[in-house]
């Protein structure tokens, strides 16, 4: 007798078969010129420099368009070090993909511009870190403030709709205002505040990165009436940290459900922080086809459905909404990826997180980014910002601290 098809055999009867991947983000390198404190790119990167080729990106275009996917993200890393970025987007575009290249602006000349035009590039997402000069080039630990602008205005050249990503923390929260007024002088169309989420090299910053309740209120307070002032000619979009919230979101509709992640060496996951869940080995494009991974490989099974829940989650009626939260979220906090997200006030483990928020409301609080002086003061308890680098990720994994 056939197996059905509705049913996941890896998960047993009670788990549905799962839809098509319909989010592809190749992660193309993890090479990159900036050094931003809040990556999200792992901490041991420097434990390979393995990158996939030409042809093995290609082919996994070609395996994931077949199943469904249609959405294709290009980062890294900044994925403009890789030569071959054109050819992946010719061929993205062929197969029917929406492409977005998600850049730091660095390597994105007229020149390269008008090629991924060419080759049927249909979105550039270009990420600041603060408003000014002297903010954004110590925040990125690099001098690239000009060269964003000058991007920024190419972009426009082009055609492009104008989208600006900011990530906020402790460091540039107080500075949402002038990083509106900014993004309205360059013709942003869409700007997006997207408040740190901690893990990667922000979880190792947390300390330092976290800012306190009351900027977080007054950052979406300046967000609203900035957004009611200009109207429709920017969109604004405001996520607010996981930290300040009593219900975690619906982290990647659930592990599994819609999007795919590749790493530089062709590790597959089901969102870009997953490869620090213990005891799940991650299959490898080179090794298995997208079908086969998506569909049958025990890690991309392993946290869909319900049955890995633990209470309060298993029994609660909100879980077929957020799913439990975030998995690398309660393992970072807990030290177990089945526990309920601490975010959730439901969860046992929720004092974890306002424990944080409340470390986060120290007297230096309140405005700790007008200045760079501000940024870089530390109270004796504090540790130094410690900026991704490939120096500071050998550091962490020999296990000291790096600056």
């Amino acid at each position: 007798m056939a197996a059905d098809p509705l049913v996941n055999s890896a998960q047993g009867a009670g788990t549905p078969r799962p839809g098509p991947p319909l989010w592809l983000l190749l992660e193309l390198t993890y090479r990159c010129p900036l050094h931003c404190a809040f990556c999200y790119n792992p901490t041991d990167f420097a434990r390979s420099s393995t990158e996939l080729g030409t042809d093995d990106w290609i082919r996994v275009l070609r395996e994931a368009r077949a199943l469904g996917a249609v959405q294709l993200g290009l980062s890294g890393g900044e994925p403009l070090a890789r030569d071959d970025l054109e050819v992946i987007v010719g061929e993205a575009h062929q197969l029917g993909f929406y492409t977005n290249l998600i850049t730091s602006g660095v390597g994105l000349n007229e020149m390269r511009l008008r090629a991924l035009k060419k080759s049927g590039l249909d979105h550039v997402q270009l990420s600041f870190q603060d408003s000014t000069q002297q903010m954004n080039d110590f925040l990125s630990s690099t001098r690239t403030f000009e060269l964003k602008s000058a991007v920024a205005a190419l972009i426009k050249q082009y055609d492009y709709p104008m989208v600006l990503n900011v990530v906020l923390h402790r460091l540039n929260i107080d500075h949402v205002e002038e990083i509106l007024e900014m993004a309205l002088r360059l013709g942003a169309d869409y700007v997006e505040l997207a408040n740190t989420q901690y893990y990667g090299w922000a979880w190792h910053n947390r300390e330092q990165l976290l800012p306190s309740r009351a900027q977080v209120e007054r950052a979406e307070q300046t967000m609203q009436r900035f957004r009611e002032r200009v109207g429709r000619r920017m969109q604004i979009f405001f996520v607010v940290p996981d930290y300040f919230e009593i219900r975690p979101k619906p982290c990647m509709k659930g592990l599994g459900s819609i999007f795919l992640t590749i790493t530089p060496d062709g590790t597959a996951l089901p969102c870009h922080a997953a490869r620090m869940l213990p005891g799940l080995d991650f299959p490898n494009v080179c090794q298995a086809g997208i079908a086969q991974i998506w569909y049958e490989s025990e890690s991309f099974n392993h946290f869909r459905g319900d049955a890995w829940m633990k209470e309060p989650c298993r029994s609660c009626p909100e879980k077929a909404r957020d799913f439990g939260g975030c998995r690398c979220q309660a393992y970072l906090l807990t030290g177990d990826a089945a526990n309920a997200d601490p975010v959730c006030d439901l969860s046992p483990h929720h004092h974890l997180v306002t424990e944080a928020v409340a470390r986060a409301e120290r007297p230096a609080g309140d405005s700790p980014a007008r200045s760079l002086a501000g940024a870089l003061h530390l109270g004796a308890e504090q540790k130094p910002l410690v900026f991704r680098s490939p120096r500071n990720s050998s550091r962490l994994i020999a296990g000291h601290e790096g600056s």
